[in-house]
């Protein structure tokens, strides 16, 4: 019989992994608060309608990856392929538009996209939005914030900061006709899905990996050109304030993110150390989605960055261990003082406990307790329960002279303390 894996594309995170990852998240959490962001928890299912309406109908996403169904009620469904358009649902159906809010989330998305390295169909995105905030102040925050991430994670020699203005959708409409007219003097250079493309959405053409549109696009009409020049001043802004800050950046005029719903700025850090999946984090303004969903006009600007790539630009990670103190028993002994002793240490202290719960030699019972990476192993054996006493080896670091002490068992949990104070709740 043919063994049962998971779902391509679908990535299993095991415990020795999921430690690095609450690493990660813990210290993107800590940032957020500092900078006063409160998080919000979605439904992985949403209305198809309403990533139609927010992403762009004719998008890859929409068009080509979206994981849609058809449920018991006829309607259409589909897993979220992104976090903006939750929140900004949220954000309405809540009434809560009436003041600034700061949101953050966390959480699986999906898109049927072909696996790779750092890319997978169900990937974990952390994202932040900020509502009600027109002034490009909100902007500069955001970018100085995901500045302070990479410090924390210390990856911040790793990634580098790309931006563009894309300006208001008047500007870009504008654009788009400049930009059509220029690439049909090159259409015989393109293909059919690029010459589709190129009237349905043009701007798309700009961030295509194909040579051919590489090599052209050198050439073409620059978007900022075409922006306003209140759009333009508040990029300015941005740009010194990023400066002011000592955040380096790039100018990429060619940047223009898959999403419909963006104006003004937008970016994105990037990496040279993950392949194709260049992309770590990428956001914009866009002030109009709102109200398109059928919100009041509120400014809003946000980001999202994926985990499983910022874990892959940690350094190397040595497997930490999840357990700081190992419990041996005699296996010929009944676990219930194993198990006493072991909860009044977990409800007592900081300390992380294992039990040795199957009947194994003491010989065995060492190897796995050294095994999990504990630094004590508390054995419990015939002549320790009849003296009511706790044998204590020491399996890493330095413990005086000796390797292993016996203490009694009321004086345990005492003598822990003393040893790592740090520990203690």
């Amino acid at each position: 019989m043919s063994r049962i894996q998971a779902v391509r594309g679908m990535n299993d995170i095991l415990p020795s992994q999921t430690v690095v990852w609450e690493k990660v998240i813990s210290a993107l959490s800590q940032c957020l608060k500092q900078y006063a962001f409160g998080e919000v928890k979605l439904p992985l299912i949403e209305s198809t309608a309403l990533f139609k309406r927010t992403i762009g109908e004719v998008t890859d996403i929409v068009e080509k990856e979206m994981y849609t169904f058809t449920d018991l009620n006829g309607e259409s469904i589909s897993l979220r392929p992104e976090g903006t358009a939750g929140c900004v649902r949220a954000a309405i159906e809540h009434g809560v538009l009436r003041q600034m809010q700061k949101w953050w989330y966390l959480g699986p998305m999906f898109r049927h996209e072909k696996p790779q390295k750092g890319r997978y169909r169900q990937f974990y995105q952390l994202g932040a939005e900020v509502f009600g905030v027109a002034d490009p102040a909100s902007d500069l925050e955001l970018l100085m914030m995901t500045a302070q991430m990479w410090k924390a994670l210390k990856i911040d020699t790793k990634v580098s900061l790309e931006i563009n203005c894309l300006g208001t959708q008047e500007d870009r409409n504008h654009y788009k006709e400049s930009l059509v007219a220029f690439f049909q003097c090159h259409a015989s250079q393109l293909t059919p899905d690029e010459l589709q493309r190129m009237q349905r959405s043009p701007l798309r053409l700009l961030d295509s990996k194909s040579p051919i549109i590489q090599e052209l696009i050198v050439n073409a009409p620059r978007l900022i050109d075409f922006v306003s020049s209140e759009s333009r001043c508040n990029f300015d802004m941005v740009c010194q304030g990023l400066s002011a800050a000592g955040i380096a950046y790039t100018l990429n005029p060619f940047l223009v993110r898959g999403l419909d719903y963006y104006h003004h700025l937008v970016f994105e850090w990037v990496t040279n150390e993950l392949g194709s999946q260049a992309t770590v984090c990428a956001g914009g303004r866009y002030d109009t989605l709102v109200e398109q969903l059928g919100g009041p006009q509120t400014p809003a600007i946000g980001f999202a960055m994926g985990v499983e790539r910022i874990v892959l630009l940690l350094p190397q990670q040595e497997d930490v261990p999840i357990t700081d103190i190992y419990v041996l028993t005699q296996e010929s002994q009944p676990l219930i003082q194993t198990q006493l002793l072991a909860e009044k240490i977990r409800q007592h202290s900081g300390f992380n406990v294992q039990i040795h719960l199957s009947s194994a030699s003491m010989k065995s019972q060492f190897k796995k307790a050294d095994k999990s990476g504990a630094r004590y192993a508390l054995i419990l054996g015939a002549d320790e329960l009849q003296n009511d006493q706790v044998s204590v080896k020491l399996l890493r670091g330095e413990l005086g002279d000796d390797k292993q002490l016996t203490l009694k068992r009321t004086d345990v949990l005492s003598w822990l303390r003393e040893q790592h104070g740090e520990y203690v709740c």
